[in-house]
């Protein structure tokens, strides 16, 4: 097998490795906490939110893959860096949000996972325009999550 593929199969371990750690505390609270949790309009099933994450996953490692094959230019170790850093904050979102079930504190850190995200698929573009455009559904995805965190937060927050 060619040191490509090999590269491509690697991102895809880490960005499923980071998924699966995700899923590890949001089972339960999907099961206890989170049914209970009044949900702004346009919230969708529990169900769909498993495969959209594996397509925007295999997206995103594609995404870090075309940039890592341009890695004889030296600013691509600075957008596999932020590629990264916004896949740390991915799973830390799970983690508060589901994990220590703080809905505000997660609205604040999605945030700051959107400019990560901008920063990285702006990065990409200058490598691969093909690398933008798969890392666009996932800022997409992600911003209608901020909506979905937003909503959680405001409509559950309790008496001041």
């Amino acid at each position: 097998m060619s040191r490509d593929w090999i590269a491509l199969l690697t991102f895809f371990g880490i960005c499923f490795a980071v998924g699966a750690s995700g899923s590890v505390f949001t089972a339960s609270s999907v099961k206890t906490w989170y049914p209970g949790l009044l949900k702004p309009a346009g919230t969708p099933p529990p169900y769909v939110f498993a495969p959209v994450w594996s397509i925007l996953y295999l997206l995103i490692a594609t995404a870090a893959w075309l940039v890592w094959r341009q890695r004889i230019h030296e600013n691509v170790s600075l957008a596999l860096a932020l590629f990264f850093a916004q896949l740390i904050l991915n799973g830390l979102w799970s983690f508060i949000f589901f994990g220590l079930r703080r809905p505000g504190v997660a609205l604040v850190e999605i945030m700051v996972l959107l400019g990560a995200i901008a920063m990285t698929a702006m990065r990409f573009a200058e490598f691969s325009r093909l690398a933008f455009l798969l890392m666009t559904p996932y800022g997409a995805w992600v911003l209608y999550a901020s909506y979905l965190n937003f909503g959680i937060w405001r409509l559950n927050k309790g008496p001041a």
